[in-house]
C-alpha cells in the first residue's frame, strides 16, 4: 500500500455525509494531510446555514494536524467526496483553502496535491497559487 493509498482509505473513513443539525451538514468533503514527520490527519467539510461558518475539509486536516501535533507543514494531501481525484480539477482546494495553507506554513508550497488517484498525477501548492502575496512577508 502506498502512502496515496494509506491518506485515501483514512480521508474515506470520514465519508459519511449528513446533518449535523437543523442548520449544519457536514462530512461530504473529506481531506487525509501527511505532516512533515509523517503523521496523518483528517477532516471533512462543515457546512452552515451561514456561509460565513463553513469550514472545507482541507482547513480542518491542517487546523488538526497543527492542533494535535503543533506541526504547519503539509508533506501531501488528498481531498474528495464521494470519489477519490480523477483529474480535471477533482481534489483541488478552494482559493479560501490555498491561501490558508500558504499563511499556515510558507513551506507548504512544496506540499503535493494529488490531482489523480488512478494515476498518482500531483501538483504542488505553488503551482496553485503562484506568485503569492505573500512571499515578501513570509520570508522576513
Amino acid at each position: 500500500m502506498d502512502i496515496w493509498e494509506t491518506l485515501y482509505n483514512k480521508a474515506k473513513a470520514e465519508y459519511h455525509p449528513g446533518n449535523v443539525s437543523n442548520f449544519i451538514y457536514a462530512h461530504n468533503v473529506v481531506c487525509a494531510v501527511e505532516a512533515e514527520n509523517g503523521d496523518i490527519f483528517t477532516g471533512f467539510c462543515v457546512e452552515s446555514s451561514s456561509g460565513v461558518c463553513n469550514l472545507c475539509a482541507e482547513r480542518v486536516a491542517a487546523l488538526n494536524m497543527y492542533v494535535n501535533s503543533g506541526q504547519t507543514v503539509i508533506k501531501k494531501l488528498i481531498a474528495f467526496r464521494n470519489q477519490p481525484p480523477f483529474g480535471k480539477g477533482s481534489g483541488m482546494p478552494c482559493g479560501a483553502c490555498r491561501e490558508f495553507l500558504l499563511q499556515l506554513n510558507i513551506k507548504n508550497r512544496d506540499a503535493q496535491i494529488l490531482s489523480d488517484y488512478k494515476t498518482r498525477k500531483t501538483v504542488a501548492l505553488s503551482t496553485l497559487i503562484p506568485d503569492w502575496w505573500g512571499d515578501s512577508r513570509a520570508n522576513d
